[in-house]
């Protein structure tokens, strides 16, 4: 019987389509001289086959074992289905047969075969947009499923003859290449400098290099959305930018056009180097060893990194003589990244000299995406191009749910299945712009997965655009506490049921209590959490004014721990702001005025660094715990008291930071005794939770879990105490990942109240 030919189906599901997964399954077919057909389907890739189960199951084992290296197969069916007759083997036009869904493949970074075709194949030269089945856009174009021309936005440009029989050639690799185009026939360029209208690649290089070597500033028009570049060499130039974009104090990211390069002016681990180089192509956070212009870090011992992703890049990179270049989104302040070429001629061009378009439309944004590697591991920070919408796949059906994330870093979450799609980052929800690019996205990921959503969950915090969006979506709607979702997202990126020990450190999140959170030890599942104990409450004195002026909440734990005694200290940031202001400050904590309580990791990190005059005031979020990280003494492991009770204290930690500062203690090791501290704390309460409760699981989220040197350290000590620990990698460990944790708590409460009925 096993001998027997048959005809058989196989269903393919996973990250199957844009990958170049049929050109490669007919070239294997062809070469085992099978007769069949591939075909994509918005549920997936199917193929039918005439065969025998033998080399059904040989042909299966080469698939797994041979695919694109951008896919990624998650599983493999197959049956007997009524017998047919196939002539030779081919790829047949895609179908839609149900509501489901395939995975639909991140923006690829341009191949190493695709250089090489830009220099020497003949249509080619210098052709910008190339691209084949192994790389080019994929998110940013597409409109819908199944993964064809005609729904993405290269849909306008008709292939010419010579495309045209390459997308039809089994042999070549751009064999059914979706974006597939080339000098004659696909997207250009056209520079926009001075009233003046640009065209032909050369000449548009020829003037980008000679504007950015001369200090001058450009806006490009990238992958997911417009970025501006000038000489990271040139602080003139940088410095200029940095005006123009009103970015006071942000770090800004650079491109090098050689990884040679990077490692003139940072460390770069195996790891770090893997990232770097990946075909997702990141922003990575390196340790700088020299110097580029000093606008670019602002004093920051990190510095952000990326290699050349799209055809121009490399263009461009070749011609110029710096090693790198500034590289920050196209956007003005808080307002998300520019897509629209009118609107980028508006509004980049006060920013920019020269203003370069290309005619294809971006249907999805995309930011570039940031990554750290800590403890040999990639953790992201900003999860966006070259990694959405690559799904989390989980234990429970998350069907027809939609999570709003929270109002920073936001990111929303739409559940199909046992799959969680979380969004591209669209950043903080404290303005118009970026809350139309919010629902504007979440309608476009409603469509291309086909959700037909029954459930919506939000944050508690009843002020969050995101909160108001569900409120006002006439859906049922479901609120969950911020820190018990950052735990959950930790857990279902690591398949994790079982109850834990989640250890959840930001700057904020609203309580249960009333009060805002930021350091919470929890007992919880998916379900829910019990607080077990937190930071001690601190009032916040002008309530979210203390974000930016950080020296206010070092005010609050000076007169919390020492009443008015503290006037006598001589402690350097007080000199910088007059008495009555402190006194008038004061007074409002007295009086309780608008004084709301935290618990937050955060404002305890941003009293320390206005405590030693590093940050007092911030320009950008997180500056100050950014800051007091960035000077760590990595020699320095002895740590400060602390007090432990019903809640921790650190009225002994602020005496013994306070009394190193009179001593001339030098400013990073108090930094290492502080950062040493709050990981002996994580360490000792969480040793306490599992003693009483024999829990070994421990996972850590939070935000303030993005410091390395904190995480690095309190991985290792709990890893000592024999605890197994989880923390974040493929999803981001501030709330950008929170989406995941709201509708996996939503999924299981549904479940659990579905087994009672």
């Amino acid at each position: 019987m096993q001998n027997r030919e048959l005809t058989y189906r196989i269903h393919i599901k996973g990250l199957v389509q844009g990958v170049g997964f049929r050109p490669f399954v007919y070239r294997l077919a062809s070469i085992n001289k099978l007769c069949g057909t591939v075909e994509n389907r918005n549920d997936g890739v199917t193929i039918e086959l005439n065969c025998t189960l033998p080399v059904l199951q040989s042909f299966i084992h080469e698939i797994k074992s041979k695919a694109p290296p951008a896919s990624k197969i998650e599983t493999v069916e197959y049956e007997n289905v009524t017998e047919k007759k196939f002539d030779g083997f081919s790829i047949i036009k895609s179908t839609s047969v149900s509501d489901n869904i395939t995975d639909v493949s991140p923006d690829i970074a341009v191949c190493s075969d695709c250089l090489e075709d830009m220099k020497f194949q003949e249509h080619r030269i210098g052709y910008p947009f190339i691209n084949c089945t192994n790389c080019g856009p994929r998110f940013t174009i597409i409109r819908d499923l199944p993964y064809d021309r005609d729904k993405t936005t290269m849909d306008v440009f008709e292939m010419c003859p010579v495309c045209k029989a390459e997308y039809k050639d089994i042999l070549n690799r751009r064999f059914h290449a979706q974006p597939v185009a080339c000098n004659i026939c696909g997207p250009e360029y056209t520079l926009h400098e001075k009233g003046e209208i640009v065209k032909g690649t050369t000449e548009i290089i020829s003037r980008l290099t000679d504007l950015i070597e001369s200090g001058g500033i450009a806006a490009i028009k990238g992958m997911g959305g417009f970025f501006i570049a000038c000489d990271a060499m040139n602080e003139i130039a940088v410095s200029r930018l940095r005006k123009a974009k009103k970015r006071e104090g942000k770090p800004f990211a650079v491109m090098f056009g050689k990884i040679e390069n990077v490692k003139k002016f940072a460390l770069l681990s195996d790891a770090e180097e893997k990232s770097l180089t990946s075909f997702r192509r990141p922003v990575v956070l390196l340790e700088q060893i020299n110097q580029l212009a000093p606008s670019v870090t602002m004093g920051l011992s990190t510095l952000g990194v990326m290699l050349p992703y799209m055809p121009l890049h490399y263009l461009l990179m070749e011609k110029l003589k710096t090693p790198a270049i500034v590289l920050t989104s196209g956007n003005l302040s808080d307002e998300p990244i520019v897509i629209d070429d009118e609107k980028a001629l508006s509004i980049l061009s006060p920013v920019a000299d020269v203003i370069l378009t290309y005619n294809r439309h971006i249907y999805n944004r995309t930011d570039d995406s940031v990554v750290r590697i800590i403890n040999s591991k990639e953790r992201l920070i900003r999860r966006s191009r070259g990694y959405v919408p690559a799904p989390v796949i989980t234990k429970i059906n998350t069907e027809g749910i939609i999570a709003t994330g929270a109002e920073l870093t936001n990111c929303f979450a739409i559940g199909r299945g046992y799959k969680v799609l979380l969004s591209q980052h669209i950043g903080d929800l404290k303005n118009m712009e970026t809350y139309e690019f919010f629902t504007e996205s979440l309608d476009r990921f409603r469509k291309i997965f086909r959700l037909e959503p029954r459930l919506i969950v939000s944050d508690l915090h009843p002020d969050y655009l995101s909160t108001r969006y569900a409120k006002a979506s006439g859906l049922q709607h479901l609120q969950v506490q911020h820190h018990h979702a950052h735990i959950v997202s930790c857990m279902a990126e690591h398949g994790l049921e079982d109850t834990v020990i989640g250890v959840a450190m930001d700057g904020t999140g609203l309580g249960e209590d009333g009060h805002i959170w930021g350091s919470e030890f929890m007992l919880c599942d998916i379900e829910n959490y019990e607080r077990i104990n937190h930071f001690e409450y601190v009032p916040l004195p002008g309530g979210d004014k203390v974000t930016h002026e950080p020296w206010r909440t070092a005010v609050s734990y000076l007169y919390k721990y020492y009443g008015n005694d503290f006037f006598k200290m001589n402690i350097p940031f007080l000199k910088n702001i007059p008495d009555k202001v402190v006194a008038l400050i004061c007074s409002a904590l007295d009086a309780r005025i608008n004084t709301p309580l935290s618990s937050g990791a955060g404002r305890l990190f941003d009293a320390v660094a206005a405590l030693l005059n590093i940050c007092p005031v911030s320009s950008f979020h997180a500056e100050a715990p950014m800051r007091l990280e960035s000077i760590v003494d990595r020699n320095t492991t002895d740590a400060y008291p602390f007090e432990k009770a019903e809640t921790i204290g650190f009225k002994p930690t602020f005496s013994s930071i306070i009394n190193d500062m009179t001593n001339g203690i030098a400013v990073p090791v108090i930094s290492a005794r502080f950062h040493n501290t709050i990981a002996e704390v994580i360490a000792d309460v969480v040793s306490d939770i599992s003693a009483k409760s024999g829990i070994r699981n421990v996972v850590l989220s939070g935000g303030t879990f993005q410091n390395r040197y904190l995480l690095e350290k309190t991985e290792v000590i709990l890893r000592e105490k024999g605890l197994t620990v989880f923390s974040h990698e493929r999803i981001p460990s501030n709330d950008g990942g929170l989406a995941l944790g709201q509708i996996m708590i939503a999924a299981q409460r549904m479940k659990i109240q579905r087994k009672k009925l």
